[in-house]
């Protein structure tokens, strides 16, 4: 039973009716294993050179036999359980036939009655299926007037995922397309890099004009990216719209997506099930996975990490930082990672937490950016000694950043580095208080100002009291001490 929306949340209003788009996706990603899905070849998603990686059974050749991966069964059943979707005992692979130079076969090994998962929820939004395939070669229609295949991705173990028709937007489409590359990357059975096409998004969409009717369904194949999804699925329930109004029909089809026109485009008529002619594998036995221990739910519960939705929960109850920051860190474990040590070695309480956080997020970051995406020579440990600097008023805001830069190009301790540099922030009241006493003195103009009830001039004094000290006392001493002179 599907999750639905309030219809205000909802509708996209044509020239004469309001219409609720209902999407479903399909999301393809290629797991992470030594060997491809039916052969020993190479499973490697970086190789350059064309059809290397090859042998007679990726190749299609007669005669030739699969042999299943275990590993990559493996990895959508723990899929499976990190969603929460019921796994399944008996289980069959299938032929579905069709013909295209990318399958040599004339047909794929893939699965359709008995899929490996059934059910889970990522997000709100209902699972339909988990099932496992072999990937097809690679085509290159660019090349004038042929075209080349190479079979280097040719049966590559290739997870299908298929939701509920229960998205009602773009947006939420875009986000459940995020949170499943999260939960891939955290589990490590798949890089899930769209860019690479290592995952794919086909979206089913369709319009209606009645909450209870589905509309015509059309599929738009081979979304690479995230924004490319949010993108043809608001393009499409748009040009549903404008057909509709125009009394015109939807045709069933499937399309793709022009990232130059921001247009779909029709490739060929929807096919149904049935015209692929399912049929079980006849090469390849049943599978009872309750004879494998390995494959149980439990022993797969043992092996779950820390999944993206219970780190954001743990992150927000024990550090209390702020949304912002808890999904950094959910995005990027190595960030989150160093932000964990920082904080279990060198911070005791909330104050500390959300300084390190903020530095972290920020300025760390920041210099990350400009480097090659590592944390450069710091280390948690410097990291933290400089907030505890920051903490105990020994550094400026200004003194921790520039002390930070050095750390991250340079290394080294950050109380010498801030020494050397004369960032240590002077706290003896006696000498701050004489220093004031002189700036007050050479700025009567502005004296006048403040005692006449401007207290916002005495913030040009101290501006000139940081440049007098060269950053060395602290902001706060400086103004509650030049208040006291003024008020003397």
């Amino acid at each position: 039973m599907g999750f639905f929306l309030p219809l205000s949340m909802l509708t996209y209003t044509g020239m004469e009716k309001k219409y609720i788009p209902t999407i479903g996706l399909e999301i393809h990603a290629d797991l992470k294993t030594k060997s491809k899905m039916f052969c020993g070849c190479k499973n490697d998603p970086d190789e350059e050179k064309p059809n290397v990686n090859v042998c007679p059974v990726c190749m299609g050749h007669p005669g030739t036999l699969p042999f299943p991966n275990k590993e990559a069964i493996k990895h959508v059943l723990k899929v499976g359980v990190a969603v929460g979707g019921k796994n399944a005992d008996f289980t069959e692979f299938d032929r579905k036939n069709y013909f295209y130079p990318d399958i040599p076969k004339g047909y794929q090994i893939s699965q359709y009655k008995y899929p490996l998962v059934s059910g889970g929820n990522i997000k709100g939004v209902e699972l339909t299926r988990i099932h496992l395939e072999e990937d097809t070669a690679k085509s290159s229609h660019d090349k004038g007037d042929y075209s080349l295949v190479d079979f280097n991705r040719s049966s590559l173990p290739l997870m299908e995922l298929v939701t509920e028709p229960v998205i009602h937007d773009a947006k939420t489409a875009g986000d459940f397309a995020r949170e499943l590359q999260l939960i891939l990357r955290y589990l490590d059975v798949s890089e899930a890099n769209m860019e690479k096409g290592e995952m794919r998004v086909e979206a089913n969409i369709s319009i209606s004009d009645d909450p209870n009717v589905l509309g015509t369904k059309v599929e738009v194949k081979n979304l690479n990216s995230f924004k490319v999804v949010e993108k043809a699925i608001e393009y499409e329930i748009s040009r549903h719209i404008a057909l509709l109004e125009a009394g015109e029909k939807v045709v069933q089809e499937t399309r793709g997506f022009d990232e130059n026109t921001g247009k779909t485009f029709s490739q060929r008529t929807k096919e149904d099930a049935h015209d692929y002619r399912y049929f079980p594998e006849p090469d390849i036995p049943k599978f009872k996975l309750s004879l494998i221990p390995e494959f149980s739910v439990e022993n797969l519960k043992k092996e779950l990490p820390e999944l993206p939705e219970e780190k954001r929960k743990r992150l927000r109850e024990v550090y209390g930082i702020k949304e912002a920051d808890v999904e950094v860190y959910v995005q990027n474990l190595s960030i989150a990672n160093f932000f964990e040590r920082t904080i279990e070695n060198f911070c005791d309480d909330k104050e500390c937490v959300i300084l390190a956080s903020n530095y972290i997020v920020s300025d760390l970051m920041g210099l990350m950016k400009t480097s090659d995406g590592s944390f450069g020579q710091l280390f948690p440990s410097d990291f933290g000694k400089l907030i505890q600097l920051l903490k105990a008023g020994k550094l400026s805001s200004r003194g921790t950043k520039d002390t930070l830069a050095i750390l991250f190009t340079e290394g080294g301790d950050p109380e010498k580095i801030a020494e050397e540099k004369g960032w240590i922030l002077k706290n003896d009241p006696e000498a701050l208080k004489k220093i004031l006493e002189k700036i007050v003195s050479e700025n009567p103009k502005v004296v006048e100002e403040f005692k006449s009830g401007k207290d916002s001039a005495v913030n040009s004094l101290i501006g000139v009291a940081m440049k007098e000290t060269k950053g060395s006392a602290s902001p706060q001493a400086i103004r509650e001490t030049l208040i006291a002179i003024l008020n003397s």
